[in-house]
């Protein structure tokens, strides 16, 4: 039997984060701190919170709405700031079936590390299109995934349809 690797190199810089969640590392309170949107994939703002694109993503359009608050769990943050998350995700998937039509969701908080955070000190909220086809088998045996767009062009599909 042969033994293939398929690299992924891409993931490297994940990994090496994974530790930083501090407010300086924290790509929730930098990214929009930054003001380059495209540059840093934050395809809507409100007030209270934003729509970033993942740049790890388990499928194209993977989104995470996030506050700006640097706040850890979802019972730290206020009712306006929880139905303004619910709202955006509400958006999201509106947006994401106009642009990709997926046949399906997931969406939820990932609180703590444990829970699967990457950034655990900052509470946001996943939603994750899914299409039948996109359950394949390279997750499971190479904990590698099939992206067929670029982060480029799932930002363009989305920014400005909020």
């Amino acid at each position: 039997m042969a033994n293939y690797r398929i690299w992924a190199p891409w993931r490297l810089p994940y990994v090496k984060d994974a530790s930083k969640d501090t407010d300086e590392g924290c790509i929730f309170c930098t990214a929009p701190a930054e003001n380059d949107d495209r540059k840093n994939l934050i395809v809507h703002r409100s007030e209270r919170c934003f729509v970033i694109l993942n740049k790890f993503p388990y499928t194209n359009g993977h989104l995470m709405v996030a506050p700006y608050d640097h706040l850890a769990t979802l019972p730290e943050l206020d009712a306006e700031t929880v139905a303004e998350m619910m709202g955006l995700a509400q958006r999201a998937i509106v947006v994401l079936d106009e642009a990709y039509g997926p046949q399906g969701y997931n969406a939820g908080l990932n609180q703590g590390r444990i829970a699967g955070a990457g950034f655990a000190d900052h509470i946001h909220l996943h939603v994750v299109p899914r299409w039948a086809g996109d359950t394949n088998y390279m997750p499971v045996v190479a904990d590698t995934r099939v992206m067929p767009q670029s982060l480029e062009d799932s930002y363009d599909a989305l920014e400005g349809k909020f």
